[in-house]
């Protein structure tokens, strides 16, 4: 049995974590994880027409197939300072849970596999380059499809998953989500959620001169206000959320133009949607006279859920239970949602434990990986298997 090295694989991690990736701007960390797909000898290795990467790991039939994916995307802009810190066992760095560490997972399942399989098969691709024949574990039955998707995070809007699904549709026995954080988690419901952009326009002026006249931020402000105070039930649990505002010309111009970044969620669709049915209502009440106000759908997360018996998530269960670690049941807004959403078997899982997700001090713990790389082979070797 091979070692698996845990050095090495973190400084993959690290490698693809210093890649700045915005939603929208993922091509350098695509290019990175293409050519690491190369390097393992993957078949069918390719970057599709939106910038998704995807590589076969082939198995011992191509008749049954897995798909395991991670999205590239980070919320961090391009020139956020990536400068990682390890200490204590913990790795601290923007963007390295989410989801530096569960792109490392994809390249990780098929190191791992190769760490313990003692019956390996030639590589079902030519040689490469430089002449070297790779070599590929024939620990599953079938083909597992390896998927790098762009815009997941967002106003990505799930765009690169639900080209995945396009292309693949039913064919595979199960769409497994991989992020870098959560471990022990398995998120078998899809969170819903409706992103909208709001506008206020009015003819604006003199702060003194004009002073009376509607201002766009003083509208947009007043909406915010109302939109706050809607009521949002418990069960099932609902969120509003403001999450981007600007606008305004100067501190002495009355504005003319103000918008908002919305952000709606709910456990249940008819909920959702009751709370869409509210905030367009109040979009079109404050309209009035020289005060015009438009909304704009920017995102919109569809729900969907597996049943807590379905065979896929008892066997995302019990594969966490194998590793030593107590599984739990959860929903969450992820690329799951997608597949969720047309009824097709997925779940989303996580690699390691952390916190500070979207924010600089963003961190992972060191100790888990390897538990959580163990958990994602036994996941997909028992996806193959009956019942």
């Amino acid at each position: 049995m091979a070692h698996f090295e845990m050095d090495r694989f973190l400084k993959l991690v690290l490698a693809i974590q210093q890649i700045p990736a915005p939603t929208f701007s993922e091509g350098k960390r695509a290019a990175f994880i293409h050519d690491r797909f190369l390097e393992e000898g993957l078949s069918d290795v390719e970057v599709d027409a939106i910038g998704n990467v995807l590589a076969r790991l082939p198995g011992r039939s191509s008749r049954q197939f897995v798909v395991v994916s991670a999205h590239l995307d980070t919320v961090f802009s391009e020139d956020v300072d990536l400068k990682a810190r390890q200490e204590n066992g913990i790795i601290r760095a923007p963007g390295i849970g989410d989801n530096a560490l569960g792109l490392a997972g994809l390249i990780g399942l098929v190191w791992k596999l190769r760490s313990y399989d003692n019956n390996a098969l030639p590589s079902q691709m030519d040689r490469d380059n430089q002449g070297l024949n790779k070599v590929l574990p024939a620990g599953f039955p079938g083909d597992v499809w390896l998927v790098a998707n762009v815009r997941e995070e967002g106003l990505g809007d799930l765009f690169g998953m639900r080209k995945v699904v396009e292309r693949f549709g039913a064919q595979p026995k199960a769409y497994i989500i991989v992020e870098g954080m959560s471990l022990g988690q398995v998120y078998h419901r899809g969170l819903g959620v409706r992103r909208y952009r709001i506008v206020t326009r009015t003819p604006g002026g003199h702060s003194w001169v004009d002073f009376g006249k509607p201002s766009a931020i003083h509208e947009l402000a007043n909406l915010v206000t109302r939109l706050t105070e809607l009521p949002l039930p418990q069960h099932p649990r609902s969120s509003i959320n403001v999450g981007v505002i600007s606008g305004g010309t100067s501190v002495n111009t009355i504005a003319p133009e103000a918008y908002l970044e919305l952000d709606l969620r709910s456990e249940d669709q008819g909920t959702l949607e009751i709370l869409i049915e509210k905030v367009e209502a109040l979009v079109k009440e404050v309209n009035r006279g020289d005060v015009h106000v438009t909304s704009e759908v920017i995102g919109d997360r569809p729900v969907g859920e597996l049943d807590h018996q379905h065979p896929l998530v008892l066997k995302a269960v019990q594969a966490i239970k194998d590793v030593g670690l107590v599984p739990s049941l959860n929903i969450g807004s992820t690329d799951a949602n997608i597949p969720l959403s047309q009824g097709l078997p997925a779940v989303c899982v996580g690699i390691t434990t952390g916190g500070g997700a979207h924010t600089l001090d963003e961190h992972i713990n060191i100790q888990p990986i390897d538990q959580g790389l163990e958990q994602l082979v036994k996941l997909v070797a028992s996806v193959f298997e009956e019942g």
